[in-house]
């Protein structure tokens, strides 16, 4: 299974100038190739419904932006691929890869075969940059509506993320970053699946669950978007020693006990010795004590590695911090919804988003995947894949 981190573990690296070293994820770029000719292969139907109540067509635009494999890449009205290229950006200074929506009803693309992300933005058009990367190559400077000097910042816009391949279509909604536009995904093909869905009002209900919850209250944007904790922290908007006392919990029980944490790979058998938590199993792992930070981003010293080892246990160990389960469940991972986000030190903007949606799941971390939590849905013979703007 490709989830969202493998899904977009071949996209880091873009483009550093321009805003995106605060920006977080940005998708990648690699050597030009020559420019596809005639509509891309295997193109998927990809059907835009606009059901948001508050906007009308005529004021809601589409970015199809990504990765082929060999270079960033955006996608025109008619479903092109077309290499990105500084040239495009306009006199000022921003390209308009901007896909309007048909004028009523439903509008139908074709998505080719790649890696990106579907951007709506309603009310107004992004101000997306072409840029040089660091070695020279086009890339793309991508909205960062988390960031306050973000040229974006005061649009309402949101993403959805996908892999298509000849093997399939993988796709997400996301929270990772910020929570703003209600999207749901339906897919097509071998099966009939949803994701994504927000309960009736729940829009309403994620602001003011984020703006109630001690020490998240600034992250609420008036009523434009909801940033998750790590990129608040980043900006001075959450506590950078939030989740400390969880973390010293934890690793003070297990000095004295044995954590253990099944993957793939088998079961790891862990204690905290010199302040690492050190496991024993298919391969001798270890973790420094993380910061709320690392916590937060599932980065640093719980950065997980695509080696089948040391990064499905850090996943694992991720998502039992975020969801507060760690020190109450020496066996992990947990699989109990009901056992998530109990405790007063928890990340209650994710706890929101899964109270939020109708199948309980989102991406409300990076590793929100692990137990199969995550508003994640894949197909191997997909037919056509449907974005939905639902009721704000």
């Amino acid at each position: 299974m490709i989830t969202r981190r493998s899904l977009l573990g071949g996209l880091a690296a873009g483009a550093a100038t321009a805003g995106l070293a605060t920006a977080g994820r940005a998708l990648g770029a690699s050597a030009p190739a020559p420019a596809p000719t005639g509509p891309p292969a295997a193109a998927l139907p990809l059907h835009i419904v606009n059901s948001s109540g508050s906007h009308a067509n005529s004021s809601i635009w589409v970015y199809i932006l990504g990765n082929d494999g060999t270079r960033q890449v955006r996608v025109t009205a008619d479903g092109q691929i077309k290499p990105v290229a500084v040239a495009d950006n306009g006199p000022d200074g921003f390209t308009d890869y901007a896909i309007p929506l048909a004028a009523t009803g439903t509008t139908t693309l074709q998505l080719p075969q790649m890696s990106g992300r579907i951007y709506t933005a309603l009310g107004g058009k992004l101000r997306i940059k072409a840029v040089a990367d660091g070695n020279g190559r086009p890339a793309l400077a991508y909205p960062a509506g988390w960031v306050a000097t973000d040229p974006n910042y005061d649009v309402l816009h949101d993403c959805a993320e996908f892999t298509h391949t000849a093997g399939g279509m993988y796709c997400n909604t996301t929270m990772v970053d910020m929570f703003s536009v209600p999207l749901a995904l339906r897919l097509t093909g071998a099966r009939d699946q949803t994701t994504g869905t927000l309960k009736d009002g729940a829009r309403a209900r994620i602001f003011s669950d984020v703006k109630g919850a001690e020490g998240f209250d600034r992250l609420v944007i008036g009523d434009k978007r909801v940033i998750a904790p790590g990129h608040g922290l980043d900006s001075g908007l959450f506590g950078k020693d939030y989740l400390a006392p969880a973390i010293d919990e934890a690793w003070t029980a297990y000095a004295s006990k044995d954590l253990t944490v099944t993957t793939r790979a088998g079961t790891f058998t862990g204690r905290v010795s010199g302040d690492r938590l050190r496991f024993t199993g298919p391969k001798a792992v270890s973790f420094a004590k993380p910061t709320t930070r690392d916590v937060l981003f599932c980065d640093g010293t719980l950065a997980a590695p695509n080696d089948g080892t040391l990064g499905p246990v850090a996943a694992v160990l991720g998502a039992a911090l975020n969801r507060s389960t760690l020190t109450t469940h020496p066996a992990q991972p947990t699989t109990d919804p009901a056992a998530f986000y109990r405790q007063r030190l928890t990340n209650h903007y994710a706890a929101a988003m899964h109270a939020a949606t109708r199948d309980g799941k989102a991406y409300g971390f990076a590793f929100d995947d692990v137990a199969g939590f995550a508003s994640y849905i894949e197909d191997p013979a997909p037919k056509e894949l449907t974005l939905t703007l639902t009721a704000f």
